[in-house]
């Protein structure tokens, strides 16, 4: 179901992923670059940009995508694990490399700051 209607790379698109489908917009005019709609599951579909694979989870079902193209690299039917909206992470940094992760670092930093503060005014160690 992938369509690649341009040549696009990943950090020149959004993600958007509901209703059993992933969309690929380009992020400058809007444009649709690609869809693709689940084989199985109802409902929102959670979306994780890893690296160059984009992973989507619907009903208990995971599929890896190419982000370029929309195309299948894999489905795992996660047989018996249940259903619900899915919670996905990963180690690897996404689009335009340590950003995201430097944005993460600070924002960790901010609250032990905060937090070492509250407890040495309150005199809670």
């Amino acid at each position: 179901m992938g369509m690649t209607l341009s040549k696009k790379t990943v950090d020149q698109l959004v993600f958007q992923g509901f209703n059993r489908q992933v969309v690929a917009v380009d992020r400058y005019d809007g444009s649709i670059v690609w869809t693709w709609k689940a084989s199985n599951g109802s409902g929102l579909v959670s979306l994780l940009l890893d690296g160059d694979r984009l992973i989507a989870s619907c009903s208990g079902y995971v599929w890896c995508l190419d982000p370029l193209t929309g195309g299948e690299v894999w489905e795992q039917p996660l047989k018996g694990m249940g259903t619900g909206f899915a919670t996905l992470t990963s180690v690897r940094a996404t689009g335009s490399g340590a950003a995201p992760n430097a944005a993460a670092s600070v924002a960790i930093s901010a609250a032990t700051a905060a937090a070492d503060s509250n407890s040495s005014t309150t005199g809670i160690s």
